[in-house]
């Protein structure tokens, strides 16, 4: 079946589906009232919620109590109540009704799932300002890496985001953060031996549940900003109105830290950035079993890259410099003085319709994600000191359907079954000014006399991938769960490849207060689409981009067999621990580095892979007081790279051919922790401290040997003060004032994410220096 075909017979589904769900009336009244017998009791306690908000919690809208909830939970059927704040309580139970069944839709049992509420992000420093990566550093497992990547249990960047359940096709977005943090209610990352729903990027399951308008009604106006130039002004607002209601917001981001640090010192040279985000919700809620909702997201930001002085020119050979190009530039070209630049584009949308009918209910999804990346060299700087002055360009385009039913068969089974299916469209051009090698030296080395030529490149393919999945959640008795399913995958883009991929997880309430599980999870993963492009190697031979080897072979799909097992406990009221251990055994292990001065990651295999880890995590939650932390290890091994090898050098290939070898992005320690207190919480006016930290035992560089050694062990230390005023003003339609003031790296470490060295590494870079940024944001 072709691409087109593929996907017209899907969106023809989705109509369908949409036509034959959607009710036959209208309804005479805007909302309609659910009788308090069919509400389950997650939906009782939101309206009891409604009626008293959560005294600790000082953010908009009060967050559902987390008091005698873990973070960390091995059960995918807890869900999050819909909260608190709203004039039409019918309109608030409805939703809170179809947003836990939704969220059964999405089940996770025997996989690993970290929540954090709407509390836990208003209480990690910087709270909305702060970047998403920030936030998922807080959970065990993840590491941190440059341009804002995060890795999840030792792989490279493997991970998916869904917005209410709907999964993202992967963009290009390298340093930008197109999801704002401001437009989740609440999130979880999973991991972990996942249920068959899950499919494609499986390394962790990034679930943002959005704020709405009868969730988080009203507005709220923020300035934040501070060092480095730090200005941050941003709107939101949220409303209902009969049967729709909406959610917005937007943001800029002006700064002086835009990627990290080249250098250590406190401010980086030609590090200036430009950040437009905007994202909105329209949902429209037909009656208590039918709901429509439209998500859209727009983001656009420019980069300038930072300068590292003192570098070494490249092309500093004899011949050139007696050439008339080396007498003209080697006096005005400094590598502190380059004006390399970035610009990330992103733009997607979701269409949704969810339907309950009785024991059967659904999902189905149209999506389109629009993503593109282009980089702009210093002209004569990327040719002095890299032999390449390139103009690249890459996009890509996808656009899907996902669809995801549950039938509640029998008190004891629960069936899941449902699709993805993405066509995607990938372009990738490039203009190079390159020297032209005249000779060489008798050892080989080549000889430029500083006249150059033009190389056009330019590639783009057409491709889908599709999965099909089916699941039983079967309760043989009480306390044991067993989920079991197949899952079976295909790609035909670079790479045509295919799988049937088997899933079983097993969940048993041991004891009071505990919980054992096991799992296992044979994954299938196409490369990723956009970071795979056609380089014509043949056009550079000749010139000082010639590569060392020629060789390029197509990048394949990794396939996995995952192991897990864990326990978690709670200790006391409150206070709860988990334990959990996995392996991977990969084939055709995908991996990915930057590869040039474009900061663009370009994708790569090992022949085998191996990943292990252990994780420990706890969490306190009483009153106004807030405690967690987090611990693991992990080791990531790979043997032997099959895949574009032009993008390595001869002698680290050979090396890795017959060794195994750390993953450049193997951090044997991560951890993290943090906590907060209100003060005054009874009253209007609370006073919230907080405090996170990261540590983690450094990410892989060269050493005798490829990736070899670790950089230097790190602890960052972040704190936050906010201060919450109850009609400071007097004013009617102005409500809650809140004054904040954030202190990132508290105690200003200086410690290097990368050193520069290492497989797929492009440049160093440094971790920021302390930052102190204040706000005020005032709701209306």
């Amino acid at each position: 079946m072709s691409p087109r075909s593929l996907w017209s017979s899907s969106l023809l589904l989705s109509c369908s589906v949409l036509a034959l769900t959607l009710p036959a009336h209208a309804q005479t009244s805007d909302t309609t009232t659910t009788p308090a017998s069919t509400l389950l009791p997650e939906t009782k306690q939101a309206k009891k919620a409604a009626a008293s908000p959560s005294q600790g919690t000082t953010g908009q809208g009060a967050a559902r109590s987390t008091d005698q909830a873990s973070r960390t939970s091995f059960d995918g059927d807890q869900t999050a109540p819909a909260p608190v704040e709203a004039t039409h309580e019918e309109h608030i139970i409805v939703n809170a009704r179809l947003d836990e069944i939704r969220s059964a839709l999405q089940s996770s049992t025997g996989a690993t799932t970290y929540r954090f509420t709407r509390r836990d992000i208003e209480t990690n420093p910087g709270g909305d300002n702060a970047p998403l990566n920030t936030l998922l550093l807080q959970a065990p497992g993840v590491a941190q890496d440059s341009f804002g990547q995060i890795h999840v249990r030792g792989d490279h960047n493997e991970v998916q985001f869904r917005l209410d359940g709907v999964q993202l096709p992967e963009g290009l977005s390298v340093f930008g953060q197109a999801l704002m943090t401001r437009f989740a209610h609440s999130a979880s990352l999973t991991t972990g031996a996942l249920p068959s729903e899950y499919g494609f990027l499986q390394a962790g399951v990034i679930d943002i549940t959005t704020k709405n308008g009868s969730a988080d009604p009203g507005g709220d106006a923020s300035i934040y900003g501070g060092a480095r130039d730090y200005f941050f002004p941003s709107l939101q607002y949220g409303g209902h109105a009969g049967k729709w209601d909406f959610f917005a917001t937007g943001d800029f981001v002006h700064n002086r830290v835009g990627v990290e640090n080249p250098t250590p010192s406190f401010n980086a040279i030609h590090d200036l950035s430009n950040q437009y985000h905007a994202l909105g919700h329209l949902r429209y809620t037909a009656d208590e079993n039918t709901r429509i909702s439209l998500t859209g997201g727009v983001s656009n930001a420019q980069y300038q890259l930072p300068n590292n002085p003192g570098q070494q020119r490249q092309f500093a050979n004899p011949s050139f410099l007696d050439s008339a190009l080396s007498q003209q530039v080697y006096g005005s070209v400094d590598s502190a003085s380059l004006n390399e630049r970035q610009k990330e584009i992103t733009d997607f949308g979701i269409l949704s319709l969810q339907k309950d009918m009785g024991k059967v209910s659904l999902q189905s999804s149209i999506i389109t994600r629009y993503s593109s990346l282009g980089y702009s060299p210093d002209p004569l700087g990327d040719l002095v000191y890299n032999g390449i002055s390139q103009h690249a360009a890459r996009s890509v385009f996808s656009t899907g359907s996902q669809t995801d039913v549950t039938w509640k068969a029998t008190p004891k089974h629960t069936v899941r079954f449902g699709y993805q299916v993405y066509v995607e469209r990938n372009s990738s051009k490039t203009d190079s000014i390159v020297y032209q090698q005249t000779g060489a030296e008798d050892d080989g080395t080549p000889i430029y006399d500083g006249s150059t030529t033009n190389v056009h490149d330019g590639s783009g393919r057409t491709g889908w991938m599709y999965g099909l999945y089916a699941q039983d959640e079967w309760r043989p008795v009480r306390d044991l769960t067993i989920n079991y399913g197949l899952r079976f995958d295909g790609v035909d883009e670079y790479t045509h490849s295919k799988q049937v991929s088997p899933r079983i997880n097993i969940v048993w309430r041991a004891w009071r207060g505990g919980v054992l599980h096991a799992g296992y999870s044979r994954y299938f993963t196409p490369p990723p689409f956009e970071l795979v492009a056609n380089t014509s190697l043949s056009k550079y031979v000749g010139t000082s981009n010639e590569p060392q080897t020629l060789q390029n072979n197509t990048v394949k799909a990794e396939r996995d067999h995952y192991f897990d097992a864990g326990v978690t406990q709670s200790l006391l009221p409150g206070w709860h621990a988990s334990f959990d251990a996995y392996v991977k055994l990969a084939k055709n292990m995908i991996d990915e580095g930057q590869f040039g001065a474009p900061i663009i990651l370009s994708a790569f295999n090992y022949r085998r892979g191996q990943v292990n880890g252990y994780e420990l995590s706890t969490n306190y939650e009483h009153g106004p007081l807030s405690l967690y932390g987090n611990a693991s290890w992990s080791r990531a091994i790979g043997k032997d790279i099959t895949t574009a090898q032009w993008t390595m050098d001869p002698d680290d290939l050979a090396y890795i051919q017959h060794r195994w070898i750390h993953l450049d992005h193997d951090q044997r320690w991560t951890a993290s922790a943090g906590g907060s207190y209100s003060f005054f919480y009874h009253t209007g006016h609370p006073t919230r401290i907080s405090a996170s930290m990261v540590y983690g035992s450094g990410l892989r560089a060269d050493g005798t040997v490829p990736n070899g050694r670790s950089v230097p062990i790190y602890a960052t230390f972040n704190l936050s003060l906010v201060q919450s005023f109850r009609d400071l003003f007097r004013v009617p339609f102005l409500k809650r004032t809140e004054l904040r003031l954030d202190v990132l790296n508290l105690f200003d470490k200086t410690y290097e994410i990368r050193d520069g060295s290492g497989i797929g590494v492009g440049a160093p870079q440094y971790g920021l220096r302390r930052t102190i940024l204040t706000g005020i944001s005032q709701r209306f």
